[in-house]
Parts: structure tokens; C-alpha cells; sequence
């Protein structure tokens, strides 16, 4: 049985914006914390925000169920420093507290740019509950690995929704991560680029133009 968690008038929508801002609110109060307790000599910089942006993809599914699989993702992807954009809108929203509110699920996100955000595999089950993505671009993301590209493509709704692929100077994904897209039944664009661990293009190119014969492959590997 599925649950439908309705919100009425004036007072759901400041409840949902006082949650936003309850959210916000205590990042900033962990975000002081940790740099008042933690020093240079104990914690190297980067060490710290390995740990920060690992904070910030932790997922909250109590999160998910109160306002849903698109707004909960959308708070992720902004928290991280990624854009989206949702259906009817034409601009990105890239302001975590810009977000549009409005009665649960509204919104659908339709498109994703991670552009050089801190997204990595352990937030990736904010994708789950989305079913109207139709692009997303990965690009200068260093925590973009084979096993995240794998998850994506694992996700049923994305296999029917997701369209256009774009993975850029992400270092850590290889031939296995690219392949793996062979799972989205309805891409139709995939553009790489700047992946030093491809390390054969063209039998990946073949792999993924044999799965998905309609597949408009751009690779500028050179």
C-alpha cells in the first residue's frame, strides 16, 4: 500500500520551510563546531573536507519521506555545490535556500549538473525515488567513481527516464564505470571526456554501441 502524505495551504507550507530552514541551520552549527574542534595539526585540510563533504551526502530517509524523493535529492545536490533544474523551470537552481516549495511533490527534478560538486557513492540513494531525470552531467567531480556510474544505472526509473550522460575530467572513472551505462535502455547522448583511466576507447565505445544501437557517443579522449 502506498502512503500519500498531503500538504494543505498556508500552514504545510510553512511547515515545510521551517524544516528547510531547521536543516540549514544546523549545518552551519556543525560547520563551526567541527572548525572550532578540530586543529591543523591533528586534522590535515584535506582530511577535514573529505570529512565535511562526506557529512553532506550522509542520507536522511526520515528526510525523503516528509517532502519526497525530488525535493530531498535536490537539498543533497545543492548542499554538495551541484545545480538542478526542474520540469516547467528554465534556469538551474543553485541556491539551497532559493529552492521553490510548494505542495509535496511538485517539483520534479529533470535535470542534474554536478559541475566540480562533491557528490560521491554514499548519497547516491537520493536518486532512487526519481523518475522524470533526464540528464545529468558529471563534470570535475572527484568523487565520481566506477561504482557511482554502476549505482546510477542500477536504478530502474532512471533506466526508462535518463537521456543525456555527460561525464568530464572525473578522474577516477575507467572503462567499467563508462560501460555500465550500457544499463540506461534510453540514452541517447553520452558525451566523455578528459578520463586518463579509459584506458581502451574504442571496444568501450563498441560495448555500448552494441547495447544501445541508437546511442550518439562523443568521446574526445585524445
Amino acid at each position: 500500500m502506498r502512503h500519500v502524505v498531503k500538504v494543505k495551504g498556508s500552514n504545510g507550507r510553512l511547515s515545510l520551510v521551517n524544516s528547510v530552514v531547521r536543516q540549514r541551520r544546523n549545518m552551519k552549527l556543525l560547520l563551526k563546531a567541527v572548525q572550532n574542534a578540530v586543529s591543523p595539526r591533528d586534522w590535515g585540510r584535506r582530511n577535514l573536507w573529505g570529512w565535511l563533504n562526506a557529512v553532506f551526502n550522509k542520507v536522511d530517509y526520515e528526510r525523503i519521506k516528509a517532502v519526497g524523493p525530488d525535493r530531498a535529492a535536490a537539498e543533497w545536490l545543492l548542499r554538495c555545490g551541484a545545480k538542478v533544474r526542474f520540469q516547467g523551470l528554465d534556469r538551474f537552481q543553485h541556491d539551497y535556500n532559493l529552492l521553490p516549495t510548494g505542495p509535496l511533490g511538485r517539483y520534479k527534478i529533470q535535470a542534474i549538473d554536478a559541475t566540480e560538486s562533491c557528490i560521491m557513492y554514499r548519497g547516491f540513494d537520493h536518486l532512487d525515488g526519481l523518475k522524470h531525470l533526464e540528464e545529468i552531467k558529471f563534470n570535475k567531480c572527484i568523487y565520481i567513481e566506477d561504482t557511482c556510474l554502476e549505482r546510477l544505472s542500477s536504478i530502474e526509473s532512471l533506466q526508462e527516464s535518463l537521456n543525456t550522460v555527460e561525464v568530464v575530467s572525473c578522474g577516477n572513472v575507467t572503462d567499467r564505470g563508462i560501460i555500465a551505462l550500457h544499463k540506461l535502455r534510453n540514452l541517447e547522448h553520452l558525451f566523455v571526456s578528459d578520463l586518463p583511466g579509459i584506458k581502451d576507447q574504442q571496444a568501450t565505445a563498441n560495448r555500448l554501441q552494441t547495447a544501445l544501437p541508437h546511442l550518439d557517443i562523443v568521446m574526445d579522449l585524445d
